[in-house]
């Protein structure tokens, strides 16, 4: 069974209303928005109202009420102001990129110390129905405001797992957000489910949690890895940085991958305090089991310089940018 936040359901807008006038006037909208055959559900502070009533429900706001004093919310997510209302609505078209799975994959090559190919970044990509792109700085966005997040991330997790059938035994990464899964059990059953269906090897997947560095309940991410664990997959530890917790952690979380964060790795052939950051991470990979990655590699210098120090496997444009199909010629022969 999939529960709402996986699919997409026309949104309800929860309304809290203070104020004397405002709670006066409760009764009237209740009944206009019934008339009119908008199916409302009156509450003691307020009333919920589908999205496709709102913009009636806007309009008598705006002439009958003080709307500074109105507040609302979506799955229970903190109340807003009134006045953010239209910008939810706005972005609407995010729903059919998700009902209509409007995306696909681009692969981007992780490459071993010699230069040949190691594995592939699944890299999601967004277009409208003429084929025109819609930018990541633009998707993401847009479902947090709708609360599609748990949606979206469902969605590039399935079709990732589809374009992952045409690796041979190179691994797939594929991003996931930590808090868009409820719980594993049901969350991820999907996920595992396509994986068997399409004879894709769980050893060849390995999960990657976007920005782990902004993680606040580790007791649930360990939930989802052990999980993931259980299920034969592999897991990573995305954009990890100086300031990332403590060996002790790192060590309950036991991740078959630490990446380090591009921003420690780009031009680190010649600054000092990024070279004490990349061997400090380096360390604590090593210390807890994991193969260390360094990501956004765009000069050799840095490459040279990482794989010296015992950096394992790498990713950036210098070995290749994101493309739609799996290089098919390995790069060691360029190295």
């Amino acid at each position: 069974m999939q529960c709402n936040n996986c699919s997409v359901m026309e949104l309800e807008f929860e309304i809290k209303v203070t104020g004397d006038t405002n709670r006066a006037a409760l009764p009237q909208i209740v009944e206009y928005m019934e008339r009119r055959g908008i199916s409302v559900k009156a509450k003691e502070l307020g009333l919920i109202v589908p999205e496709s009533g709102a913009k009636e429900f806007m309009d008598f706001c705006h002439h009958f009420m003080k709307t500074e004093q109105v507040m609302f919310r979506i799955n229970r997510e903190p109340w807003k102001p009134f006045a953010e209302i239209e910008a939810v609505m706005d972005m609407q078209w995010i729903d059919e990129v998700i009902q209509k799975e409007m995306i696909s994959c681009h692969y981007q090559p992780i490459v071993d110390a010699y230069g040949k190919i190691y594995a592939y970044e699944m890299l999601a990509r967004f277009q409208n129905e003429d084929g025109s792109v819609i930018y990541p700085g633009e998707i993401f966005p847009a479902a947090k405001s709708r609360g599609r997040l748990y949606a979206l991330d469902r969605v590039c997790r399935m079709t990732a797992v589809k374009y992952a059938v045409a690796l041979k035994e190179a691994k797939a990464f594929i991003n996931f957000i930590p808090t868009s899964i409820y719980s594993p059990e049901f969350c991820l059953r999907s996920t595992t489910h396509l994986a068997n269906q399409l004879g894709v090897n769980p050893e060849q997947l390995v999960f990657e949690v976007v920005e782990t560095e902004k993680v606040e309940d580790l007791d649930h991410l360990k939930t989802i890895l052990a999980y993931y664990k259980e299920k034969g997959f592999e897991y990573a530890l995305d954009d990890v940085g100086e300031g990332y917790s403590t060996i002790e952690m790192l060590t309950d979380l036991k991740p078959n991958y630490m990446k380090l964060d591009m921003q420690y790795v780009q031009d680190v052939a010649n600054d000092a305090a990024k070279q004490k950051v990349a061997l400090k991470f380096l360390q604590r990979a090593l210390d807890v089991g994991s193969v260390p990655l360094a990501e956004g590699i765009e000069e050799r210098a840095d490459f040279d310089w990482l794989k010296q120090q015992g950096y394992q496997l790498f990713q950036g444009y210098y070995f290749g940018k994101p493309s739609p199909t799996p290089m098919e010629v390995d790069m060691a022969l360029a190295l």
